[in-house]
């Protein structure tokens, strides 16, 4: 019979199902558990989500067959902006929205025949899930994990709503257009911050990340030491006497050429209350977002106070005070001095408002002028570790590294009394309030009498009111008759709940511990978290390399702190894994004014034609074409398509290939074994057809081979290459080198077809070629198995061992020089003596034709290595 993967593969599915094969249980055995990072329910499913869990699938089926208990779960990312969006747009809401795009995602995933255990499937929006996030909340309230503080958001006067900084696009709300302002609202936070540095140390000892994504979280927490000093002013307002200022270079202060303050800073506020000026650019400021990206990439904009500082190294130097657009309050002091000479953002502020620009060092040996005139136009910025002349410097010598001349720097600031050495870090504490619906409640109250209270945790959850519009911009909770009313815990009187729900972030950020006890009545089961933590395999994008990863290292030690989890698991992933995107062509027309149109995989017909590649649109009628008539028609029309090299598959530029599709056409594993085998999982995979094709020609010369009955024989080579496979398949699949894995499978393929050997001796061969293929493409696998005899499930046997007598080799190939360059080889025993071997080479027809009947002047045989003929 062919090969039909559209009956098979359900069948296997519903026996999997039946026997409950993928169940998670805790017992005596050793545990693994894989995770894949959990999908938004947007509604399908692309060839990303293929990849990535197709990755984990394998990991998980080869781990089960080596016999651990495996836990492999999924859930759903769900809360969020879009399912709000959607509502505004579509009406009806976001909760029906989210549910049925699970149902619909669901239902296309499954054909995928993934090994996941579905009894434990959640969202982050369901009662229960929300419940557990508000009571852990609570705890981390308690324990003094959580603050509650003023701070600065991105806010969308339309949309009524605070804006998450990817929301910001060129200044403006991504949904509204509006141009977006910068407000202090109070907000909660949680305090990452305090955490910095053991989150920072930690990173060594993740060696099972990759290094990048290591190297990106230390570069976000930003671990700096520098000198903290202070200003003397001159005339400033009362209160204002010194300006405390922070920097990591204070070996270039001899280079200052002004002090800039942050226009949230405390005396920038004192003179914006008297100076409608200083108002008006204050005002201008904020209409910046909040990102350092937005800050640093805005035009530099100054206003200068007309007051000055004295220089701490000269109190007859003075320095102007100004207001600068790109100083950040929230991190360092919100003021710093300007060395124009040796940075880029400062270089450019004093280049367009005419202020001094002074080297403090140059290229080594270079003179003082030499150097003023190398930074005149162009900031000069050598790394730290570099040896530089220090022309204006005023501690340590005048050659040294600017890592050398910081550390100076700092203790003569602290032997004359006017700095200290301090250290700083990047990382901000993270706020994780925003103003919309669609989220998890935070669980507290304000009581006139007594004040922010938490909820009690006997009154939780506290759940979303489903009797909400959305065809007014704002926070529907705000505007809710009754929602708001509440009673308070503390006191008994009127209360008016939060009405900020959490970021979603915090929903992602803890999830994996859930899984290990999802339907437990607190957060978690601390039998089960301390069984199945941490995630031994954890699979996903590079895009989530830096927030989601540290938000859920954060969140792991907040809940050890609180008892949800062990202490051995503050680092919840042991080993981190970023895949590659999923690229394709883009095949794009212009329409009748230069605009480009693109068009999808399916409606272009593709071909090589007179050696180029051709593609054409499919117009009414193409289907019903024969191959010579398609032939003729993309002829004509060659040249009317522009293919566009591979880029990450997007909606908007239409080149996506639906799974949905692949599936019912090729199958499931079809899909599975292109993704695995095409290139390295770290890198991008490019799909296209001719190589979907391929996979399934190859599933079906395997499902052909399993189904031939050729006469009993023995065949010792294909037994020896069926234990190299399995040695190089386990190796493979152990170093996440799938691709090598699926080439060795490729290998004994080719070892089955061109064998002679069959009945059992042949069964033997394709039960461990079915082995090594399940864990990529398990329904052929479960074929193949049952067509040779296997028993049971395959999904139930145990990892094939290689046997290591079979991974040597009886024989040896040796080279054959004549006269100093290799002219043959023979295949000889390995321990074939010299006699024999000197026989056989001179009996071969290479040697003899050299040789020409006479004997050699010398033959010396190299046992295992080569043969030396000197005819």
């Amino acid at each position: 019979m062919p090969y039909d993967p559209s009956s098979s593969e359900s069948r296997w599915q519903q026996a999997w199902s039946d026997a409950g094969s993928f169940t998670a249980t805790r017992d005596s055995r050793p545990k693994y558990y894989v995770l894949e990072m959990f999908p938004y329910p947007s509604g399908r499913i692309h060839m990303g989500h293929v990849r990535n869990y197709t990755m984990g699938d394998v990991v998980a089926r080869f781990k089960r067959a080596q016999g651990f208990s495996v836990l492999h779960p999924m859930g759903w990312d769900a809360f969020g902006m879009p399912a709000e969006n959607a509502a505004m747009e579509q009406g009806g809401h976001p909760r029906d929205w989210t549910y049925a795009n699970i149902a619909t995602m669901r239902e296309q995933l499954k054909p995928l025949g993934l090994s996941i255990d579905w009894s434990r499937e959640f969202a982050t929006c369901d009662d229960a899930y929300v419940h557990q996030q508000q009571a852990m909340f609570l705890d981390m309230l308690e324990a003094g994990l959580i603050t509650r503080k003023s701070a600065q958001v991105n806010w969308d006067p339309v949309d009524m709503t605070v804006l998450a900084n990817e929301q910001v696009i060129d200044g403006k709300g991504w949904r509204s257009g509006a141009t977006v302002e910068r407000r202090e609202l109070t907000q909660w936070f949680f305090r990452i911050s305090d955490y910095s540095d053991e989150l920072l140390s930690a990173l060594d000892g993740l060696t099972g990340w990759p290094d990048k994504v290591r190297l990106m979280q230390a570069n976000w927490i930003g671990k700096s030491r520098g000198l903290q000093f202070r200003f003397q002013t001159v005339d400033a307002p009362e209160g204002f006497e010194a300006i405390e200022v922070y920097t990591t270079r204070p070996d270039t202060l001899m280079g200052a050429s002004f002090v800039a303050l942050s226009p949230d800073h405390p005396l920038v506020r004192d003179l914006a209350a008297a100076d409608p000026k200083v108002a008006a650019f204050v005002e201008d400021c904020r209409k910046i977002g909040t990102t350092e990206e937005a800050i640093e990439t805005a035009p530099k904009l100054g206003f200068d106070t007309g007051l000055t500082v004295k220089h701490p190294l000269d109190e007859g130097w003075q320095l102007p005070i100004w207001i600068a657009n790109f100083v950040l309050m929230d991190y360092g002091t919100g003021a710093i001095f300007g060395s124009p000479a040796h940075d880029e953002r400062d270089h450019e502020f004093a280049t367009k408002y005419g202020l001094p620009i002074r080297a403090t060092f140059g290229e080594r040996g270079m003179s003082l002028e030499q150097a003023d005139a190398l930074v005149a136009k162009v900031p000069y910025v050598p790394l730290k570790s570099e040896i530089v002349t220090y022309v204006r410097g005023f501690s340590g010598q005048a050659e040294q590294t600017g890592e050398a001349a910081v550390d100076a720097a700092i203790a003569h600031a602290e032997a004359h009394g006017y700095g200290e050495g301090v250290t700083k870090f990047r990382l901000r504490d993270w706020g994780i309030s925003r103003q919309r619906y669609w989220g998890c409640p935070i669980p507290v109250l304000h009581c006139e009498k007594c004040g922010t209270v938490p909820e009690a945790k006997e009154n939780l959850p506290v759940l979303l009111p489903q009797d909400v519009t959305f065809d007014v911009p704002g926070n529907p909770l705000d505007r809710h008759p009754t929602w708001r009313q509440a009673v308070c815990p503390s006191c008994g009187g009127a209360a008016l709940r939060e009405t900020d729900t959490m970021d979603t972030f915090v929903d992602s950020s803890w999830y994996y511990a859930r899984f290990t006890s999802p339907h437990a009545a607190t957060p978690t089961d601390r039998a089960d978290a301390d069984y199945w933590m941490n995630v031994d395999q954890y699979i996903g994008g590079i895009e989530h390399a830096i927030l989601h990863l540290l938000y859920s290292r954060f969140f792991a030690r907040a809940m050890v702190k609180t008892g949800h989890l062990p202490e051995s698991a503050k680092e919840p992933f042991d080993a981190l894994f970023t895949q590659g995107m999923v690229t394709h062509e883009i095949y794009m027309t212009r329409d009748e004014r230069g605009r480009p149109v693109y068009h999808l995989p399916e409606d272009v017909y593709r071909l090589h034609l007179k050696g180029n590649e051709v593609a054409v649109l499919k117009r009414e009628g193409f289907d019903d074409l024969s191959d010579e008539e398609a032939i003729e028609y993309a002829e004509a029309f060659a040249g009317e398509i522009e293919i566009i090299p591979s880029a990450k598959m997007s909606k908007s530029k239409k080149n996506v290939v639906d799974p949905v599709n692949i599936v019912q056409s090729f199958g499931a594993d079809t899909a599975r074994w292109f993704m695995l085998s095409d290139s390295p999982p770290e890198r991008d995979v490019e799909w296209t057809a001719v190589g979907a094709i391929g996979a399934n020609r190859f599933l079906a010369r395997v499902w052909h081979l399993a189904s031939l009955d050729i006469q009993e024989a023995e065949d010792p080579d294909l037994t020896r290459a069926a234990h190299r496979a399995i040695a190089d398949v386990t190796k493979a699949i152990e170093g996440f080198a799938f691709n090598k894995a699926v080439a060795k499978i490729y290998e004994l393929a080719n070892a089955v077809g061109k064998s002679k050997a069959g009945g059992e001796a042949r069964r033997a061969v394709l039960r461990i070629m079915a082995q090594l293929m399940g864990p990529m493409v398990p329904h052929l696998a479960e074929d193949v198995w049952a067509m040779a005899g296997g028993q049971g499930l395959l999904v139930d046997a145990p990892w094939p061992k290689a046997d290591p007598a079979l991974l040597e080799d009886d024989t040896v190939v040796l080279p054959i020089q004549i006269n100093g360059k290799r002219r043959a080889e023979i295949s000889v025993a390995k321990d074939m003596p010299k006699d024999q071997i000197e026989a056989m080479v001179l009996a071969d027809e290479t040697v003899r034709r050299f040789l020409e009947g006479a004997a050699p002047k010398k033959l010396i045989v190299v046992p295992g290595r080569i043969v030396n003929v000197v005819a």
